[in-house]
């Protein structure tokens, strides 16, 4: 037997023993195979979090609702003053990734008098209190953006875009980050 590969998966037989730096990435599908090696290969050098950690040093204060609210309407009316008020902005910390959601906006409707009202509220997962602050800022501008653009299409890229000019790079950090999150850590040698 030439080399050493790994045999193909077919239905009829998976292997359960995974393979070196064969780790589950569910944070980082659709990403190019090139890129998840450099992901594996960092895991497996027990590199991912310092990496990140040095990228992204800068902490935030934002740990009531109050200090939310606050942070998530300097950011609106800097760069979405036309965009509806918002009624309620807080953490959630019954949003979670594996709900597939790290941030929610809602409007609520009801009628008053002969109109319509809606009051916009925006949600945003407990585990942001912890996160960089670059984390925190980039679901913010999600969710701001949402405002607008209720679809994930281009104008809804370009307006996140508008807000945070690396939006794209704090995305996939922030996937990076949730992925070494969720890491075995090792066990400490006393």
């Amino acid at each position: 037997m030439r080399g050493c590969k790994r045999p193909r998966v077919s239905s009829a037989w998976v292997d359960p023993t995974p393979m070196p730096g064969d780790f589950p990435l569910p944070y980082l599908q659709g990403y190019p195979p090139e890129l998840l090696m450099q992901v594996r290969e960092l895991i497996q050098a027990g590199r991912l979090a310092e990496t990140l950690a040095q990228r992204h040093r800068e902490s935030h204060e934002v740990r009531t609702e109050r200090a939310l609210y606050d942070y998530v309407n300097t950011l609106k009316s800097s760069h979405m003053r036309s965009a509806p008020p918002l009624a309620k902005v807080a953490y959630d910390p019954t949003l979670h990734i594996v709900r597939n959601a790290l941030g929610t906006h809602s409007a609520v409707s009801r009628v008053q008098g002969g109109r319509l009202k809606a009051k916009r509220e925006i949600r945003i997962a407990a585990l942001f209190k912890d996160a960089p602050a670059d984390f925190l800022r980039m679901i913010v501008v999600h969710e701001l953006a949402h405002l607008k653009e209720r679809d994930h299409g281009k104008a809804f890229y370009a307006l996140c875009l508008h807000m945070e000019p690396d939006y794209h790079q704090l995305e996939f950090d922030l996937r990076l980050w949730l992925t070494a999150q969720e890491l075995p850590t090792p066990p400490q040698v006393s």
